[in-house]
């Protein structure tokens, strides 16, 4: 590992935060010995940002504890037109009624990780206040004489879609050109020298560091988290029935979560694989703290995985809810489940992988038929580990198994466990 000087860099490449980086050595000596200003863009495409932000934001914590300054730029104004990075289809446009009502439901959740007061206080932008006041031709002579076709068409987006012959519209073609804007814009309002941000933004980050490099003479740096995903395969943040919200207000949609209980519970249930890295990206706890829960094994597993879900909740919903939730699951789940003999079938790993939930229900005998479990559904009554099941297309895998089992539930009084049994 290479010897950094700031604790900014320290922490993000001892965390696992380091996918690429402009400059390494340049950044890490600017935040050595200056005030290190950096940022990460959201659009503002749902009411909510999900886990899979939480990288992100975790990264402008990481900024302000070292003794930077974290921007949160909220894109307005990009929005309007949809990062096309990492999409085989044009998105939908949104109006501007829509928009401005998820940018307020976005801005929630910076306060519970962020400061906005003190020394380095975050700063919260929105890029539409400069984007939207650009005329078309003076947008075109300042910015457009600063990018060719030629490097345009090698970006990996541009790239992927003109290879599957799929359409790429010309307002979809200039996002690049609107988001490298703000970098340079960035640059002069508040002296920000750092643009952060996932893999699949990295053809966008760079051509904002040159722009901003080639327009203010400035030198500018950019940095991308790796792809975050499951020990399994799957995506961070995404669950069976969705998305995992950070919002717990929102009432509507499949896969959103409704409250501090259904949160930790996400956490919970981590696979053993990833407690380790998800307590270094999504918790402040020390190093040596995780390696101490990282190295236990067994069942002393899910003492890590406590500790996870706690620190997690804490962050979003505070430490009366995370104590509240832990406290919940163990009256729910081991004094009205394992450690009084409920019914239970035993089961295969391989038969309860890809199990649908209808057939889990008929199996462990909460439903006498799948229209039963369907109606029970429906109702909101059937429960997987104390969680509703939204839909009868849920299906069960390794993730779901917590203690060796997975509990069934009809009601706050009808339980049964599948026992996985080694074949």
């Amino acid at each position: 590992m290479t010897d950094y000087k700031s604790t900014f860099m320290q922490t993000l490449t001892s965390r696992g935060f380091l996918y690429q980086c402009t400059d390494e050595d340049g950044l890490d000596k600017l935040a050595a010995t200056d005030k290190l200003v950096g940022y990460i863009g959201f659009d503002c495409t749902a009411p909510s940002l999900h886990v899979g932000s939480l990288v992100q934001i975790m990264m402008l914590r990481h900024l302000q504890q070292s003794g930077g300054t974290p921007i949160v730029l909220l894109g307005g104004g990009t929005t309007k037109i949809g990062d096309p990075s990492g999409k085989d289809k044009s998105r939908q446009m949104l109006t501007q009624q829509k928009i401005d009502s998820n940018k307020d439901g976005i801005k929630q959740v910076f306060a519970k990780f962020l400061s906005f007061e003190g020394p380095n206080a975050a700063i919260m932008v929105d890029n539409d206040d400069w984007l939207s006041g650009l005329g078309y031709l003076e947008f075109l002579r300042l910015v457009g004489t600063e990018f060719t076709i030629n490097r345009m068409v090698t970006m990996d987006t541009v790239k992927r879609r003109l290879e599957n012959e799929q359409p790429m519209t010309f307002l979809e073609f200039n996002y690049p050109l609107l988001q490298s804007y703000d970098f340079v814009e960035l640059y002069k309002r508040h002296g920000c020298r750092l643009q952060l941000g996932g893999s699949d933004q990295w053809g966008n980050i760079t051509t904002g560091v040159d722009l901003t490099r080639r327009m203010e003479g400035g030198e500018v740096y950019g940095f991308t988290t790796p792809l975050i995903t499951t020990a399994s395969g799957g995506k961070m943040g995404k669950t069976a029935d969705g998305a995992v919200w950070l919002n717990d207000d929102i009432s509507r949609g499949k896969g959103f979560v409704r409250s501090p209980y259904e949160y930790w519970q996400f956490w919970r249930n981590t696979e053993d694989a990833d407690v380790g890295k998800f307590l270094r990206l999504f918790t402040d706890m020390s190093l040596e703290q995780v390696a101490e829960l990282e190295a236990l094994e067994g069942a002393d597993i899910n003492k890590a995985k406590i500790a996870l879900a706690n620190a997690a909740t804490e962050f979003l919903h505070g430490a009366a809810a995370a104590k509240t939730s832990e406290a919940t699951a163990t009256e729910t789940f081991i004094a009205g489940g394992t450690a009084k003999d409920l019914p239970s079938v035993d089961v295969t790993l391989a038969e309860l992988n890809e199990m649908g939930i209808l057939t889990a229900a008929t199996t462990v005998g909460l439903a006498g038929s799948n229209g039963e479990a369907r109606r029970h559904i429906k109702q909101g009554a059937l429960k997987l580990n104390d969680t509703k099941v939204d839909t009868h297309e849920r299906v069960l895998t390794p993730a779901d198994i917590l203690d060796g089992v997975v509990k069934i539930s009809v009601g706050k009084k009808k339980h049964a466990l599948l026992k996985v049994v080694v074949a």
